[in-house]
């Protein structure tokens, strides 16, 4: 089975049981963004997790068999004029560059880390409009040469 077909089981699973990303993540001691990313083919999982989230789901062993292998990592370019999707892009082709600049400013000759790397999203009340908070914390690297 593929990690796409996988993903699909996991997604209707998950809405037909009424759970929250969050809840898969804490049955299996994992934080939620990477939960959900993994489970939308993006990570593998360990037997164990991957054992774990489908018993969670009743799905069978090829589901957990397909969340264990190594994801192809990307984005089906049809789901980049996501409005979601598109609004991070926008906002990296906006401020990339002077995120660029203060990294190198703050940190010196170098790139945050992609691999060594959590994120997390959350919500902040705010009079106007509740707030999206996305925090990225990668591990700086510096070029050495």
């Amino acid at each position: 089975m593929s990690r796409s077909e996988a993903a699909d089981l996991v997604v209707a699973a998950r809405t037909r049981l009424g759970l929250s990303w969050s809840e898969i993540a804490d049955e299996i001691g994992a934080p939620v963004v990477w939960t959900t990313a993994a489970l939308l083919g993006q990570h593998p999982m360990t037997a164990e997790q991957a054992g774990q989230v489908c018993r969670l789901l009743t799905l069978d062993e090829t589901v957990a068999e397909s969340l264990q292998l190594q994801p192809a990592r990307g984005i089906d370019p049809a789901l980049m004029s996501d409005p979601t999707i598109y609004r991070f892009t926008e906002a990296l082709s906006v401020y990339g560059p002077a995120l660029k600049a203060l990294i190198h400013e703050e940190f010196g000759d170098g790139i945050m880390s992609a691999i060594n790397f959590r994120v997390d999203v959350s919500r902040r009340p705010d009079p106007e409009g509740d707030r999206v908070v996305v925090t990225f914390d990668g591990k700086f690297l510096d070029y050495k040469w």
